[in-house]
């Protein structure tokens, strides 16, 4: 009887007697395999780079926005800050202003936050300290207004002149003391329409005072975890609807309310669809490669029993049955798949680490994916292998023999 042992050795001396074409056959599998490997770790590669791009915006993090100015006021701030679950909140509002230090000046995004804001908004300091609410003419800048806007660099304790216009047109200059610089953020994520490189910081009351307004933009909020924030921003949204004069009816129509509501969680989840359906795509189009791959075995296996005709022949009139001779060529053709599969997990490992070194994205590598791929590549094998096999087992030895 035909042993799995002995029909793996035969398998390979096969497989070694004609080197080129075997390694053309299983570049169909080392490719699909490769590609299938390569796509699924830089879609995992993508999640956590836009996962931790995004945590590192907030804690946790609710935007509330107006649609329309004067919108919000101290007793909307009231309302976010007693909402169960609400455990920081500042409130917002941002100008551009013409910034001038020493002879030039720039455009740049002025935002009226409270000392509150950097704990919610993961704010890091390069040097001195946020903004509290009993600094009035103070400023906090971010890295690049620091050093790349000017053409020196501004200091803490540097002072910097901005000018600011009212909604009448009237112009307000003001100095502001730099109290701090922010460091250069790990993030990228663009956070009210800017980079958060390129902003300045004030106290909002003093904004407010400049531009004569009592009212806030929106409100910047963090919730005590990410598991809960849908039913915080759930709550919070019928508070606000309801001091408003929002209809409860209405609650589910984003259209009919003044404000719109986003969440980290939200954020989150579109981000993960937008990555699944990215991944499953590039992964649908590398499956093309293994079909093809099982296709080039088929017609390898094909060829290889044709070569083999007068073998077979002398195998069967020595007695083989026709399993053992169906489960010669399988493994022959699993071996030729099991092979492909090896070649393509180092390939799509090593594929994946250098894209996403280029990239500057996190190495993620489920490791799941060695065993998928040695799975898939002996399956491709198999199945690629069946009719071969069937075709080599049912020959009949006398016609077999006289083929030789």
């Amino acid at each position: 009887m035909l042993s799995l042992k002995h029909s793996f050795r035969m398998a390979v001396a096969s497989i070694g007697s004609s080197k080129l074409r075997s390694a053309l056959t299983t570049l169909g599998i080392v490719i699909g395999v490769a590609a299938v490997i390569a796509n699924v770790s830089l879609g995992a590669s993508f999640s956590q780079y836009f996962t931790e791009e995004i945590g590192s915006v907030g804690n946790n993090f609710i935007i509330i926005q107006g649609k329309t100015a004067n919108l919000f006021h101290d007793s909307e701030m009231d309302i976010v800050k007693n909402t169960p679950g609400i455990i920081g909140v500042s409130p917002l509002s941002q100008e551009v202003a013409q910034v001038r230090y020493i002879s030039t000046i720039r455009q740049i995004e002025v935002q009226g936050v409270s000392q509150d804001y950097e704990e919610v908004a993961n704010i890091r300091m390069e040097s001195g300290t946020f903004i509290n609410d009993k600094d009035q003419y103070m400023a906090v800048i971010g890295h690049d207004v620091a050093y790349d806007k000017f053409n020196r660099k501004i200091s803490d304790k540097n002072t910097i002149e901005l000018t600011f216009t009212r909604a009448d047109g009237e112009k307000v200059t003001r100095q502001f003391k730099v109290k701090g610089i922010m460091a250069s953020p790990e993030s990228t994520f663009v956070q009210s329409g800017i980079e958060p490189d390129e902003r300045i910081f004030i106290p909002i009351a003093t904004m407010n005072e400049i531009m004569g307004e009592d009212y806030y933009w929106g409100f910047f909020a963090a919730a005590e975890n990410l598991e809960s924030i849908n039913d915080v921003t759930d709550e919070l949204d019928k508070r606000l609807a309801r001091n408003l004069g929002v209809p409860f009816r209405d609650l589910d129509n984003e259209d009919a309310k003044p404000y719109l509501l986003l969440n980290q969680a939200e954020i989150l989840e579109e981000v993960d669809q937008l990555s699944a359906a990215l991944g499953s795509l590039l992964t649908s189009v590398a499956l093309i490669s293994l079909i093809v791959g099982s296709i080039g075995i088929m017609n390898i296996m094909l060829v290889t029993v044709t070569e083999r005709t007068g073998e077979i022949g002398i195998m069967k009139s020595l007695g083989y049955k026709n399993y053992e001779v169906l489960s010669l060529f399988m493994v022959e053709s699993m071996v030729v798949g099991l092979l492909g599969g090896v070649l393509g997990i180092i390939l799509g490992v090593a594929g994946a680490y250098v894209v996403d070194t280029l990239m500057n994205l996190p190495y993620v590598f489920p490791m799941y994916m060695i065993l998928a791929g040695m799975l898939v590549s002996l399956v491709v094998g198999l199945l690629a292998g069946i009719y071969p096999a069937n075709k080599a087992a049912r020959m009949n030895p006398v016609d077999a023999l006289r083929h030789e």
